[in-house]
C-alpha cells in the first residue's frame, strides 16, 4: 500500500509520481501517529519524511488503511493516486 504523487523534492528536483509509504505507525486508544517516506522510486533511498497524526478509531480499518484515508483528506495529498 502506498501513494503516488509528483513532488518537489527539499532539494529542488521534481519527482514525477514520487512513492510515498506510510511508516512508522504508532497507535493509542484514540490517536494514530505515522510518518511518510517519499521516494523517487519505491527501491530507492527516501528523499523525504513527515508526521503526520489523526483520530484512530478503535472499531475502524487497521491503523495502516486509516492513515492512507487521513491522508487522502488532505489538501496536500487530494491528488495522489494508490500505488
Amino acid at each position: 500500500m502506498a501513494l503516488s504523487k509528483t513532488v518537489e523534492t527539499p532539494q529542488g528536483f521534481i519527482a514525477t509520481g514520487a512513492y510515498h509509504r506510510v511508516e512508522g505507525v504508532s497507535v493509542t486508544k484514540t490517536q494514530l501517529a505515522f510518518r511518510v517516506r517519499s521516494y523517487v522510486q519505491a527501491d530507492k533511498p527516501a528523499f523525504g519524511d513527515q508526521g503526520y497524526e489523526c483520530a484512530y478509531d478503535l472499531t475502524g480499518e487497521n491503523p495502516i488503511r486509516q492513515a492512507y484515508l487521513h491522508l487522502k483528506i488532505l489538501p496536500e495529498w487530494a491528488d495522489a493516486a494508490d500505488a
